[in-house]
């Protein structure tokens, strides 16, 4: 798969504990992508957050936060990011939380697989 040039980023911003059914949500999503055969997807915990719900969630070691914000990446073409985005919209819905779904331009300047 080639990718260059003009792309599309998506971010996907959910809670830590948000789950579809037993699965984690970000890890449904990230596995959505694979299987959808998007280019390439990472997910990232952040330490400190706050939603439509101005709820602080932080990490602390006083307060562990069970809920942390957590990102997934993908990056792809931009047919490619428009056809996932009712795989993650179907996926919010069965989860019932909130959450963020942000797409913008990037331009890829590099991307290969490893040599086998």
């Amino acid at each position: 798969m080639e990718l260059q040039g003009q792309s599309k980023l998506q971010r996907i911003f959910v809670g830590e504990s948000d789950k579809v059914g037993h699965q984690l949500l970000y890890e449904a999503i990230l596995l959505a992508a694979r299987e959808n055969g998007l280019a390439g997807a990472m997910v990232l915990k952040g330490i400190m957050s706050f939603g439509a719900s101005s709820h602080i969630h932080v990490a602390r070691l006083i307060e562990l936060s069970e809920d942390l914000p957590i990102v997934v990446e993908i990056a792809d073409s931009d047919q490619k990011i428009e056809s996932f985005l009712p795989v993650v919209n179907e996926l919010f819905e069965k989860c019932g939380r909130g959450g963020l779904i942000t797409v913008e331009k990037v331009d890829v300047l590099y991307y290969k697989p490893k040599n086998k």
